[in-house]
């Protein structure tokens, strides 16, 4: 007979904790929160010590009802919700909800569902933190504040709908200053020469650097025709030649806003997506008969990269036995708190390294599969050995011209060898190889190749860029990057182009009008002073009330303001050159939750709507009529179809190329390979390299 009930999250959650605990134990999920403010209304007594009004979730009902059956059944209740601001929040919730004492040693925590770290959790029960769950409902509070009172005004002079944010609206900001500094950018001009030489029949490329020692920008034709001319008949000799050696340390451990990064550099994650695969792994994986259901990584909302001494030895212990003693570093590898990381969890790795992803893949999901062995690999790495590189540079004179050429190449791959962090840029690091140069050595001209170029604009952030943007600024936390990413596109302030984030004029708006009557709300010292002040709670050194009302006094002064002396702002819908086919009205341009689309401008007699669909210029192989056409899934993958449909039902995973197979005169597509991008025929075996 159980005598204790414990209470999770999730089902998942659940089922692997009940395999360890043993039947003296019932273990059910709350499914998340079970209270909060109301939905119809503010919630918070401004008035009174900004009081919550907290009320049961619609639907949260019956689970309550089974919680509370369970908890007459047994002798004692542990509450064992995730460990951070929200789990605390959860516990202290479901305590009152449960009519239980808040001092009471009930509150388990673990920062990876293991059976060692489940059981040793049992162990050392404690109360519920109050300063925890005081920082998480100063939080919501003043989220509550921002949201409930800008959103009226923005309804009356905007549109209806729409909402402000304290991280949201900061992020929408961030999109808008760089579209303009885009908009705003004057390309300039500026040429590179190459010189393709050869050493002893081994060629490689020399770039020019300048005239005598110092280094020279070539900005138009005519710097480079003055250029070409006093090096014509002259010797390229080798003036000096500079050798070293690199070493380089690996990345460390992932955190949350890491993970994110490259997860959607190197798997084309969402952020969104990324932590809820993150949570399954977490929460358990069923491993068949013998080991049943097993939590694979650490608890993943983190902004440390601390890692477990125990965690840090079993890895130097794998490391040796499948790499040698060379490729572990002569000290364990802790990795440095992070400045401003709260450091009350381990950074992400998985829960045993001998749980390698070969292994594992059998028992994932394809996405599982792919987002473990990136944690796996890149833990792993962390504790491996720095990478050495060989590196060579070489002045080259031609006359009063410098080149230089420069090469290097990995001595001792290290870490390398398992695990190589990206980038934004999507550049990957190439061995560039110089021969054996030495002073004095005369070298044979190939060729000369002048080449133009402009300046670029930055470029829009992708949601890895924002997130790490968001990240180095200070704002917001671990839990809120990915909701945050997701708000700003479902109330059609920003879009997703190409994986890029791009603001609607409903977005530059809104900021426009926040910026003229909310400074505070979009300035990012402000926004960081908050989260600070919410960490403060969190430690027990300042009072969450004061917080408040030290925020809300400024506030409430400029919510006056705003509603007198707003103006109102017609947003005029973007007429297209398309015709209503069911009452041959113009279409317009709407947004939508997922971004830009055509809908009737005799809404609401009509309500015609459609997708805005991007040509390619590719005849339908599958009807012969039709253009193949971009379209997106309900999940948002981006595909390929006939416009024809459902008349012709062709459709493609791979983006069709506008030119047929020269073999088959089949169509091609582009296939995404490691090494970049091939171009493939449909039907035969031609393929060639994208250039």
């Amino acid at each position: 007979m159980a005598d204790s009930l414990v209470i999770v999250e999730s089902p998942a959650k659940a089922k692997t904790i009940g395999k360890y605990l043993g039947r003296k134990y019932i273990v059910k999920a709350s499914m998340g929160h079970v209270r909060d403010l109301p939905k119809s209304q503010l919630g918070v007594d401004t008035e009174n010590g900004f009081q919550p009004k907290y009320i049961t979730i619609r639907g949260k009902g019956d689970v309550l009802k089974e919680l509370r059956d369970a908890k007459k059944k047994v002798k004692r209740v542990y509450l064992a919700a995730d460990p951070d601001r929200e789990g605390e929040a959860i516990a202290y919730h479901l305590a009152h909800s449960l009519n239980m004492e808040v001092d009471e040693e009930c509150r388990v925590v673990f920062n990876e569902i293991t059976k060692q770290a489940v059981k040793e959790a049992f162990k050392h029960p404690r109360r519920i933190d109050l300063d925890l769950v005081q920082a998480q409902q100063a939080r919501r509070i003043l989220d509550r504040l921002v949201g409930y009172k800008i959103s009226p005004v923005l309804w009356k002079k905007v549109k209806k709908g729409l909402s402000a944010g304290r991280v949201q609206s900061v992020a929408v900001k961030l999109i808008i200053d760089r579209e303009k500094e885009i908009r705003n950018f004057q390309p300039e001009e500026y040429w590179t020469v190459t010189a393709v030489l050869d050493a002893e029949g081994e060629t490689f490329e020399a770039k020019f650097h300048g005239y005598g020692k110092k280094k020279k920008e070539l900005k138009n034709e005519a710097e480079v025709k003055e250029l070409l001319a006093a090096i014509k008949g002259k010797r390229f000799v080798v003036d000096e030649v500079n050798r070293s050696e690199r070493r380089r340390n690996p990345a460390p451990p992932f955190i949350t806003s890491s993970l994110q990064q490259e997860a959607a550099r190197k798997l084309n994650f969402r952020a969104v997506k990324t932590m809820a695969v993150a949570q399954q792994l977490y929460e358990g994986v069923n491993l068949g008969k013998k080991e049943g259901s097993v939590g694979l990584i650490t608890y993943m909302r983190t902004d440390s990269t601390r890692i477990s001494e125990t965690a840090r030895q079993q890895a130097r212990d794998y490391i040796q036995g499948q790499y040698g003693e060379s490729y572990v570093p002569a000290r364990s590898r802790a990795h440095n708190k992070k400045s401003g990381a709260q450091d009350a969890h381990e950074g992400i790795r998985p829960t045993s390294i001998l749980r390698t992803p070969a292994e594992m893949k059998p028992h994932l999901s394809r996405d599982q599969y792919r987002l473990y062995k990136l944690i796996w690999e890149r833990f792993l790495a962390s504790q491996m050995s720095p990478a050495v590189l060989d590196q060579i540079s070489a002045d080259i004179r031609v006359g009063e011209a410098l080149f230089r050429a420069t090469g290097s190449k990995v001595k001792f791959p290290g870490f390398m060898k398992m695990y190589i962090e990206g980038n934004d840029d999507g550049n990957k690091e190439e061995n560039k190889f110089l021969p054996a140069l030495e002073k004095g050595q005369l070298l044979k001209r190939k060729s000369i190749h002048p080449k133009q170029h402009f300046t670029q604009p930055p470029p829009r952030y992708t949601e890895a860029r924002l997130v790490k943007t968001l990240e180095e600024k200070g704002i917001g936390r671990p839990s809120t990057y990915a909701p945050t990413l997701s708000t700003i596109q479902k109330r059609g302030y920003v879009m997703l182009e190409e994986r890029r984030f791009v603001p609607s004029e409903l977005g530059e708006i809104v900021i426009s009008l926040m910026e003229e009557f909310f400074p505070e709300i979009l300035d990012v010292e402000f926004t960081v002073q908050m989260e600070e002040s919410l960490d403060y709670i969190e430690e027990g050194k300042v009072d969450w009330v004061q917080i408040l009302e030290r925020f809300y006094e400024k506030f409430q002064k400029r919510l006056e303001v705003a509603e007198a002396e707003m103006k109102e702002v017609e947003i005029r819908d973007e007429v297209s050159d398309e015709v209503c086919e069911k009452c041959g009205s113009p279409m317009v341009y709407k947004f939508g939750r997922y971004g830009k689309f055509l809908a009737c401008s005799g809404f609401p007699d009509c309500r015609n709507a459609k997708p805005i669909l991007k040509t390619t210029g590719v005849t339908c192989p599958g009807c012969k009529q039709g253009e193949i056409v971009e379209r997106k899934s309900k999940k948002q993958r981006t595909f390929y179809g006939c416009n024809r449909y459902p008349e012709c039902e062709f459709v493609s995973w791979d983006k069709p190329v506008p030119r047929p197979c020269p073999r088959c005169n089949s169509l091609m597509v582009e296939k995404k390979r490691k090494k970049g991008t091939m171009i493939q025929c449909t039907h035969c075996d031609y393929q060639e390299e994208k250039n």
